[in-house]
């Protein structure tokens, strides 16, 4: 079925010169032709599987059957195979104990969570990830599992993309991937479109990276220790647009959905917030390493390490599930693919596994999903289609031996920047030429006093109401907000806010989460240590001591040229030699009662 989608909005174009920061959206007229080919399901049946095509070398056999939705797959140290299947709400488990490449009986469900979906396995434990938590439990010595204890209740709810997944990074941190809630928008919650960094139990959550639409698979590089994933692409821009994106994931990059995509291609349809250009979107977006045919929806991804019994050659390239398009013509997916990589970096996409579609493309016998190592270096490739798990084998591969993680360094390195240093007012960068300081004052906070619940992100988490004394000469003034007593982020950087206008020298209760404002007019907003931007309240661990809260102001003899969402220290980077004059308020917050999930 063709279906066409017509964006075309009237311009009413002006002569009149354009703002810097003009709106989006305006004065774009764009004909999108869109298909809608749903291959029918077919059965597996033996004609179909002997048409499967792997390369030389490689077998295709059914590792198990009958399964109905399996999902991820999680494979534990002794063998043992989980497998979570979201329809049904569960975690099975399946055991070769007789090494025949067949999982021995029937499985065995061993958890039941609404929404079950993503699965990582690390020292002796399970973790689960449903829509909106984390589960953890004991693995026990027949494989089922001990009590499942909920590690975070709080992650945002699903939309459009709820397949929340989860591994353990070198670094041993728990990584999350949350999906966006639609096609392409401007997310209202932080944490849509993301991939969260959270240390094992759960707590000290941040975002790690941004502008991600619904990035299921990634993994580490082995050799390397660079973390890589695979993202979703935008719908309805057509058959051919846009690929699906390979991109180099590290702490702080944003990755241009909803607005650009690819290498640098624009979504038609969407405004960027706070007047933002979608040139300066472009500009502080990384762009896509390899692309890979629209809509082929890929799903997990693994790296060829030491777990993998298949040749030399491989070892260190990426192996994709790709699902498979149900809005593209021909028809995309429906495979195994692999990502070539030479001395760490991706080198081109080849298929791997062929077959699943049949050779007109009106049926299908899988959708690939999850893809995990069995234990004796097999590829195992889950299929909820026809509720089938897969079997891809080297004849005569065995695995290497122990499997190592990939180098910690250099996610430890990203974690590490601007960790451990001195709060802004006691920094180099903001040497002042005057010796009197400003006086930063707020009616809800008084000095060295308590901030109230409503500041904090235990309740309403809005930012307060400040004003301060003006200085001559100043051109803007910038804002700093932080906290020297949190760990392991210290100081924890709350808020940072540049180019607020000389003349304004208060702000209201509630300012807006954006990168840029439009009232006051051109105060831009940039990122806190917990990835997200604009205010980020008091969060201290409930039972703490009180925490200290340095809300700090400078005043420039200057506008910062920064692109919008920079850090603080690109900030302070930025206003060396310019402070004119400085100044704190300084504040405590203390939760005493940990609050309900």
């Amino acid at each position: 079925m063709r279906q066409l989608l017509a964006v075309a909005i009237a311009a009413g174009a002006s002569c009149a010169a354009a703002p810097a920061l003009a709106q989006q959206g305006d004065g774009t007229e764009q004909r999108l032709s869109v298909s809608v080919v749903k291959p029918a399901k077919a059965e597996p049946g033996p004609a179909r599987l002997a048409q499967l095509k792997a390369p030389q070398g490689f077998e295709v056999g059914v590792f198990a059957s009958g399964l109905k939705n399996p999902r991820m797959l999680a494979v534990a140290p002794d063998g043992t195979v989980y497998v979570s299947r979201r329809e049904q709400g569960d975690v099975l488990m399946l055991r070769d104990a007789d090494g025949d490449g067949r999982a021995d009986g029937a499985p065995q469900a061993v958890a039941h969570r609404p929404g079950a979906h993503g699965l990582a396995i690390r020292d002796g434990r399970l973790y689960l990830a449903t829509v909106k938590e984390v589960f953890v439990a004991p693995i026990r010595e027949d494989g089922t599992l001990g009590p499942m204890r909920m590690l975070i209740g709080d992650l945002p709810d699903g939309g459009q993309h709820p397949n929340r997944t989860l591994d353990f990074g070198p670094d041993g941190m728990l990584y999350i991937s949350v999906g966006s809630t639609c096609n392409a928008c401007n997310e209202t919650h932080p944490e849509h479109a993301t991939l969260l960094r959270a240390a094992p139990d759960g707590s000290s959550r941040t975002i790690f990276a941004r502008g991600l639409r619904n990035t299921i698979g990634f993994g580490w590089h082995p050799a390397t220790g660079e973390l890589w994933g695979m993202d979703h692409g935008i719908d309805f821009l057509g058959d051919d647009v846009q690929p699906e994106e390979l991109n180099k994931l590290e702490l702080g990059k944003q990755y241009g959905w909803p607005h650009v995509w690819g290498d640098g291609g624009e979504n038609p349809q969407s405004t960027p917030p706070g007047e933002i250009t979608k040139a300066q979107w472009k500009a502080i977006s990384v762009p896509m390493a390899l692309g890979y045919t629209a809509h082929a929806a890929p799903m997990q991804m693994v790296f060829a390490d030491a777990r993998s019994g298949f040749p030399r050659q491989m070892q260190g390239d990426a192996f994709v599930a790709m699902r498979g398009s149900w809005n593209r013509q021909p028809a995309s997916g429906y495979e195994i693919v692999r990502i070539r990589f030479d001395g760490g970096e991706p080198a081109g996409f080849e298929p791997f596994v062929t077959g699943f579609l049949s050779a007109d493309g009106k049926s299908h016998i899988a959708r690939p999903v999850g893809l995990a190592w069995a234990k004796d270096g097999a590829l195992l490739m889950s299929d909820d289609g026809n509720g089938t798990i897969y079997r891809v084998a080297y004849r005569g591969g065995r695995p290497a031996g122990a499997a190592k993680p990939p180098p910690a360094g250099p996610m430890r390195e990203q974690a590490a920047k601007g960790v451990g240093v001195p709060l802004a007012l006691q920094r180099d960068e903001t040497a002042a030429r005057q010796a009197a300081p400003i006086r930063v004052s707020s009616d809800a906070i008084p000095a060295g006093g308590e901030i109230p619940a409503k500041h904090s992100e235990y309740a309403d988490g809005v930012s307060p109401a400040l004003r301060w004394t003006p200085v001559p000469g100043a051109r803007s003034y910038a804002l700093i907000m932080e906290d020297p007593d949190a760990k392991p982020i210290t100081p924890f950087v709350h808020w940072v806010a540049w180019n607020i206008p000389a003349e304004v020298t208060a702000l209201p209760e509630g300012l807006h989460e954006q990168m840029r404002l439009t009232e006051p007019a051109g105060l831009m907003q940039g990122r806190t240590s917990r990835g997200s931007v604009g205010y980020y309240g008091p969060r201290p661990p409930a039972g703490d001591p009180p925490h200290r809260y340095h809300i700090q102001v400078l005043a420039l003899d200057t506008t910062l040229d920064l692109p919008p969402g920079a850090d603080r220290d690109q900030v302070l980077a930025a206003a060396r030699g310019h402070v004119l004059a400085k100044g704190e308020l300084v504040g405590r917050y203390r939760q005493a009662v940990k609050p309900p999930r």
